[in-house]
């Protein structure tokens, strides 16, 4: 039906992402990034199951009235909101300061190494 693209289109036949993974900028990379996702993931899952647990099983806590008809429980489910878009901005920041510039690296070295391609000269 249609045409597989060659190898010289396609500018990742050539690179050898496992040799890439074992550089020191990838490793720096990965850490850094790891180093604030999971933290993060934890932190906000921990405080999204304290509200779960808190909406099942402490009604009294959860309906006590803050101003007017607003209780806790509407507070802590808006703040779920609240804190999903503040880490989402932080990541935001965080990448663009600490990840980008190093991906940028990586990636610069792997488009302007030229590799010969797979089946030799044509």
């Amino acid at each position: 039906m249609g045409q597989q693209p060659s190898p010289e289109a396609d500018p990742t036949a050539t690179v050898d992402f496992q040799e890439v993974q074992q550089r020191p900028e990838f490793k720096e990379l990965r850490h850094r990034h790891r180093s604030f996702v999971f933290p993060m993931a934890i932190a906000f899952l921990l405080w999204y199951f304290l509200y779960v647990l808190l909406a099942d099983y402490a009604h009294d806590f959860m309906s006590i009235k803050l101003v007017g008809n607003i209780n806790v429980g509407l507070v802590m489910g808006l703040l779920q909101f609240v804190s999903t878009f503040a880490i989402t901005m932080w990541y935001v920041s965080y990448a663009n300061k600490k990840l980008d510039p190093i991906a940028a690296g990586i990636r610069h070295d792997l488009e302007s190494t030229e590799q010969p391609p797979a089946g030799g000269t044509k």
